[in-house]
């Protein structure tokens, strides 16, 4: 095994981990309902930047 397999390898792992991590989170998401209305939660793309738009 040379240096540019060993290359390839380390980018497939990191790129396959990756992909991984963001099916379990869009998957977890669908399972909690979409937009996290249950628990009270925001989404993981909200943030307190949010509220400033929110009429008082």
């Amino acid at each position: 095994m040379n240096q540019s397999d060993l290359l390839f390898l380390v980018v497939f792992l990191i790129l396959l981990s990756t992909l991984t991590v963001f099916v379990v989170q869009f998957w977890r998401s669908r399972r909690r309902g979409g937009d996290g209305e249950g628990d009270g939660r925001a989404g993981w793309w909200e943030g307190p930047w949010d509220d400033d738009d929110r009429k008082r």
